[in-house]
């Protein structure tokens, strides 16, 4: 045979597996109704880990098996899709935990943020809640957390990503740990001053003190000398110990802000080198509510350890036609090379396609959980 014969061959089974698959998925349609009617889940693991077994028991080779394996798992998918859509179109998904709110109520709201007065967190809670929201700021994420988890605090606002250092990892370490939701996000600048007392100089200077992810951003400037830097909790602890120490030998890398509070004098400006760095605060709360008009979610969930096991969870986000924003993971506690993931996706918990892709991820990963509609 030549070329075009084999061809026209492969094209007369492509259209018989056409045929095939849209036969079998009017049959799984009706597996679905019957499903309605009765009750029954739509995913059973171990029917399909017998299926799998079974066609591929019926291949000639092993290349053959895995590419068969392979099919099946993608054929058995696109089933229970159509499965949670029917599922979806006769209400049958159910209700989500969560309470839709027109506004926040944040008019005698008490905030909590993490670090000393002058932080990005503090500045971050001011542009958000306003000037004259009722505050108070505590040493660590952790403390933030427990605070509005007792309800001490009704939000907390904390730093969950920058634009140039990354994820703060512990963040979302403690999001998994604490009943707590994502209500809200504010994005601030950040520019960060070198920052020492009166009188000081740049000359004087021998030791830097700042956060981790300050120094790693200030980096480049920081190689044109020759400074001991050492690491704090936070950017404000830093402004607040050079201006207690009154050692013109030190200075603090944080915003003008902090400066401005414990006096400081600005030895130097933009000592970041990217002029675009910018960080992500989330807004969180004890209560499950979501304002209406919030257009992100974010979730996060474990999959079994086996190959195609993260592909088979985001093709909820394509099949229900949802823009996934962001994937992070983090490993998970006391169980070597296996990892919790992070997604944001847009949408609303009140759209059907939002509901629909969130049924199927329920069912299908481990220990799936909103952290907030935003």
């Amino acid at each position: 045979m030549d070329l075009l014969e084999l061809r026209d061959k492969i094209d007369d089974i492509d259209a018989r597996i056409v045929a095939l698959y849209e036969q079998r998925m009017d049959v799984c349609r009706q597996v679905a109704e019957y499903k309605i009617e009765t009750g029954k889940k739509v995913f059973d693991r171990q029917r399909e880990a017998e299926k799998i077994a079974r066609v591929k028991s019926m291949t000639h080779s092993e290349f053959n098996s895995h590419g068969i394996e392979e099919l099946f798992e993608q054929i058995m998918s696109m089933s229970r899709k159509l499965q949670y859509q029917l599922l979806a179109e006769h209400g049958s998904v159910g209700r989500l935990p969560f309470i839709g709110v027109d506004e926040l109520e944040t008019h005698k709201a008490r905030v909590v943020f993490q670090g000393a007065e002058g932080a990005y967190s503090q500045a971050a809670m001011t542009k958000y809640f306003g000037d004259q929201v009722n505050n108070f700021h505590v040493d660590t994420f952790r403390e933030a957390m427990s605070a509005i988890d007792e309800g001490s605090a009704d939000f907390a606002v904390l730093p969950i990503e920058n634009s140039t250092a990354g994820i703060v990892s512990e963040i979302y370490d403690l999001l998994v740990e604490f009943e707590n939701y994502i209500v809200g996000e504010q994005i601030i600048r950040i520019e960060h001053c070198l920052l020492g007392v009166p009188g000081g100089s740049l000359e004087d200077v021998r030791t830097v003190y700042s956060h981790p992810q300050s120094l790693m951003q200030s980096a480049k400037y920081l190689r044109d000398h020759d400074w001991k830097q050492i690491s704090m909790q936070n950017n404000a602890f830093a402004a607040r110990k050079v201006a207690q120490d009154r050692d013109p030998t030190q200075a603090a890398i944080a915003s003008e802000l902090a400066g401005k509070i414990y006096g400081l004098q600005v030895l130097a400006k933009g000592v970041n080198q990217e002029e675009n760095n910018s960080t992500r605060f989330i807004i969180v709360t004890n209560q499950k509510i979501f304002r209406k008009s919030a257009h992100k979610i974010s979730i996060c969930f474990e999959v079994p350890h086996k190959s195609g096991s993260l592909y088979h969870m985001l093709s909820h986000f394509i099949y229900n036609n949802l823009n996934m924003t962001k994937i992070e993971s983090r490993p998970i506690e006391e169980r070597n090379w296996e990892y919790r993931f992070f997604v944001d996706f847009e949408g609303n918990l009140s759209d059907s396609a939002v509901k629909n892709a969130l049924r199927g991820l329920r069912d299908e990963a481990r220990n799936m959980r909103i952290l907030g509609n935003y």
